[in-house]
């Protein structure tokens, strides 16, 4: 009797665990950005900011989300990794960097400035006011996500007394970001570089498994919690890191130069 009811408070505890977990969903958050300080540390351009253009981002992995049993559809990356990198470059070195024009949404953008010329023109006639030129880039930045790669490494341990003891396993994701900077005047690749972001999953687990009655019933209860690192944060930072390294090796080859001098993080 005193197994039935060890077994039935467990029962109960594991279901409030669960109702807990589905019934009360979290507020929307923003996504931080985990190189702030990064960021933060890269002095000023020593001129006028850099006018750039971002035209797309593509996914070219080519890979689906990974499952065990069935072909899934879903793409493993984000398809809209361009905003990640629009945002990006207005934040690095504190905004102080670059000016990104409007390409990713250009034919909406075109489409918008001709709707107000015609309304102009038909209200206002000949002396309707004309808009403001396009501002222009002096160089595209280009990049796409270039790789991948699921269950790089994976492992775990287990141990076990008299059928009690915890588990634990974990694997590892690894995604790979290219990005490269083209001079619009003589589309020339100014620099390139490529960075790399480990994304870790975790799992950890009790297990018990106990026979009673002399051996003829058996009582087994498992608990445990899994924890993905989601892979859009991963991309978005792998893209921050891009960025950076970007703007450090275009010092490097003279394509810029810092304002001050830059104290690489220890």
């Amino acid at each position: 009797m005193k197994n039935i009811f060890v077994i039935i408070l467990l029962m109960i505890l594991t279901g409030c665990a669960t109702t807990q977990v589905l019934t009360n969903p979290e507020k929307p958050i923003v996504m931080r950005n985990i190189m702030q300080k990064e960021f933060d540390l890269l002095p000023a351009p020593n001129g006028k900011k850099v006018s750039v253009a971002v035209y797309n981002f593509a996914d070219k992995t080519g890979q689906r989300k990974p499952s065990a049993s069935i072909a899934q559809l879903s793409t493993a990356v984000t398809q809209g990794a361009e905003s990640f990198l629009i945002k990006a470059l207005q934040d690095v070195g504190q905004g102080q960097w670059f000016d990104v024009v409007e390409r990713v949404g250009i034919e909406n953008l075109t489409k918008e400035r001709m709707i107000i010329r015609q309304m102009r023109e038909a209200y206002e006639g000949a002396k309707a006011k004309p808009l403001a030129p396009m501002m222009f880039a002096g160089m595209i930045i280009e990049g796409a996500i270039v790789g991948y790669d699921s269950s790089v490494k994976s492992g775990g341990s287990a141990a076990r007394l008299l059928g009690i003891g915890p588990q634990t396993q974990y694997s590892e994701d690894i995604v790979t970001i290219s990005l490269r900077a083209i001079s619009v005047n003589t589309g020339k690749v100014l620099v390139s570089v490529t960075v790399q972001k480990t994304i870790y999953s975790a799992s950890d687990s009790l297990a018990v498994l106990k026979f009673i009655k002399d051996g003829t019933q058996a009582f087994e209860f498992e608990s445990g919690l899994t924890v993905n690192e989601p892979g859009t944060l991963a991309v978005k930072a792998a893209i921050e890191a891009a960025v950076v390294e970007l703007i450090k090796d275009g010092q490097k080859k003279g394509v810029w130069d810092y304002k001050e001098a830059y104290v690489p993080l220890e």
